[in-house]
């Protein structure tokens, strides 16, 4: 008797001990535990800095593109894929997509107007615009903002392993459903964070090769210089 009780009481601790392993590699695995991260100086990488400063304000576009999306990070706005009026979702509320324009605003770009002015002109190569341009949501869509991004930023490596071609600002894309703005911030291998709205607690974490959505599909860095001055809004 006495030894079948010692067998439930080994049994039960083992099943607890399992549990939390469990849940510490979860919590790990999916950044819910706060880790060290480091600068692309720890790595002897030189940051790369834009030759643009579209809104004058003495930082250069890609820097602003990371901290845009950095203030977005720390607003923590809800997951919301909701059709608006107007296309702007409330500041609390948003999905990926609405990252990249808020990442954007912050240089100085009205990002919106821009891919609804691209989208009017060549529909035929936007494959999320449904029967006629919508600006409503078309700028709200990955795979249209893909074809923006090929058209008008230098693509770039996919191999998160080149951490050199990995800079702040850079865009990226997971297969056709998601999408992230680089950040400043490298794991303990080099690899940097990505900032998202993915509605899961972390807005800016260690996710670039944790990411499965179809994996890494496009690495994009913005170059104001491929559009025509006129194609350029600025954010009023």
């Amino acid at each position: 008797m006495r030894r079948r009780s010692v067998i439930k009481w080994i049994c039960a601790i083992c099943a607890v001990i399992l549990i939390a392993g469990t849940a510490v590699f979860l919590a790990d695995y999916f950044n819910f535990i706060p880790k060290e991260y480091y600068s692309a100086g720890d790595f002897g990488i030189e940051t790369v800095h834009s030759s643009v400063d579209y809104n004058k304000n003495g930082v250069d576009d890609y820097t602003d593109i990371m901290l845009g999306a950095r203030l977005d990070a720390l607003n923590k706005p809800v997951y919301d894929p909701s059709y608006f009026e107007g296309g702007y979702p409330p500041d609390d509320a948003g999905v990926c997509t609405d990252v990249i324009w808020r990442a954007f605003r912050e240089a100085g770009y009205n990002f919106k107007d821009m891919v609804d002015s691209d989208i009017r002109d060549n529909t035929e190569i936007y494959p999320r615009v449904e029967g006629k341009p919508d600006p409503n949501i078309d700028f709200r869509r990955v795979p249209n903002l893909m074809v923006f991004f090929e058209r008008y930023a230098v693509s770039l490596t996919l191999d998160p392993y080149e951490i050199n071609e990995w800079q702040p600002g850079d865009i990226v894309t997971f297969g056709t459903t998601h999408i992230a703005v680089i950040s400043d911030r490298r794991n303990r291998k080099g690899i940097p964070h990505i900032i998202h709205n993915s509605s899961l607690p972390n807005y800016e974490e260690d996710g670039l090769t944790m990411w499965r959505n179809g994996g890494i599909s496009g690495h994009f860095r913005f170059d104001a210089s491929r559009l025509d001055e006129s194609d350029l809004i600025r954010w009023e």
